[in-house]
C-alpha cells in the first residue's frame, strides 16, 4: 500500500510517498514542476524491483514551501539530509532533469549516504553554454494558470501528448508548485556549473537520455562520458524530455536493471 509521510530533514518538513517494494531502496527526486504524486504511475512500476520513496521537492506538493533558499545547494542538501530523517540506508537516488542535478549536486557534496545514481535527462546548460530548451513561459504560464483553477482540457495546451489522466493529475497539484521556487531552480539551469561536480564523483552511476529531446545531445553525452569515464549510458529512442510519459516500458527497460 502506498503511504504518504513526512520527516524534518535539513531545517524543514518533507514529504514523501512510498511505494514498497522488494528492494533495494530508491529515493526518487523528480523535476522541476513535478510534485511527487505526479510520478505514481511510474513509482508503482520500479516498485516491482525497487522500494521507492518520492520526494515532494522542497515549495512543491506537500513539502514545506514559502520564504525558503529555493538553490541547487539547498535541494542537495535535502537529499543528503533525507537519508537518515526518512531511516534510508545507502539508496540508489534517481533524479529526473532538476532532480538528477540535484543528485549531482548531493553526491559532490557527500557521497556517503547513496549508493549510486540515476540520472534521467539532466539539463546540460551552465555558465557559458546554450540554454535550457523549454523558455520561462511555458513554467510561468502554466503555474499562473494552475493557481488560478484551471481544467485539464485548458491544461493540455501546455501538454499535447499526454494522457489524459497525466494532464487531469498535472492541472489539480501544479498550484503547489510555488513560482519562485520554480523561477530559482530555472534561473540555476544556468548559472550552476553541474559539469564541474561530475569528475569528483566516483559512485556508480548512469545515465539515462530522451532520444526525442534536445535537451542532451551527442556532443553532450561525449562529454558529460569524458568528465565521468565509468558512467553508463542508455537511450530511449524518441522519448520525449519527460520520458515515462512517452515510453514508459521503454524507461523501465533503461533503469531496472542498474546496480552496483
Amino acid at each position: 500500500m502506498t503511504r504518504g509521510y513526512h520527516v524534518h530533514a535539513n531545517g524543514i518538513r518533507q514529504h514523501l510517498l512510498h511505494y514498497p517494494g522488494p528492494g533495494p531502496q530508491l529515493l526518487l527526486i523528480p523535476g522541476i514542476t513535478s510534485p511527487a504524486i505526479t510520478w505514481g504511475f511510474v513509482a508503482e512500476r520500479l516498485a516491482e524491483r525497487f522500494d521507492v520513496h518520492v520526494l515532494d521537492v522542497r515549495g512543491r506538493g506537500l513539502s514545506e514551501a514559502g520564504d525558503l533558499d529555493y538553490s541547487l545547494d539547498a535541494m542537495a542538501e535535502d537529499a543528503i539530509a533525507l537519508v537518515a530523517a526518512a531511516g534510508l540506508t545507502k539508496p540508489f537516488v534517481m533524479g529526473h532533469s532538476m532532480g538528477a542535478r540535484t543528485a549531482i549536486r548531493a553526491a559532490r557534496k557527500n557521497p556517503e549516504p547513496f549508493a549510486g545514481l540515476i540520472l534521467l535527462d539532466p539539463p546540460v546548460s551552465g555558465p557559458g553554454r546554450r540554454a535550457y530548451p523549454p523558455g520561462w513561459a511555458w513554467y510561468g504560464d502554466s503555474i499562473r494558470l494552475a493557481q488560478k483553477g484551471c481544467s485539464a482540457a485548458e491544461m493540455r495546451a501546455f501538454c499535447p501528448t499526454w494522457t489524459d489522466e497525466q494532464v487531469a493529475l498535472r492541472a489539480e497539484w501544479l498550484h503547489t508548485c510555488q513560482y519562485t521556487a520554480i523561477k530559482t531552480a530555472y534561473d540555476g539551469f544556468h548559472t550552476d556549473d553541474i559539469h564541474a561536480d561530475l569528475p569528483q564523483i566516483t559512485l556508480p552511476m548512469r545515465l539515462v537520455v530522451a532520444g526525442g529531446a534536445p535537451v542532451i545531445q551527442a556532443g553532450d553525452i561525449a562529454e558529460l562520458q569524458s568528465l565521468a569515464p565509468h558512467i553508463e549510458l542508455r537511450t530511449v529512442a524518441g522519448a520525449g524530455h519527460m520520458i515515462p510519459w512517452d515510453d514508459l516500458d521503454g524507461f523501465l527497460g533503461a533503469v531496472m536493471d542498474f546496480q552496483i
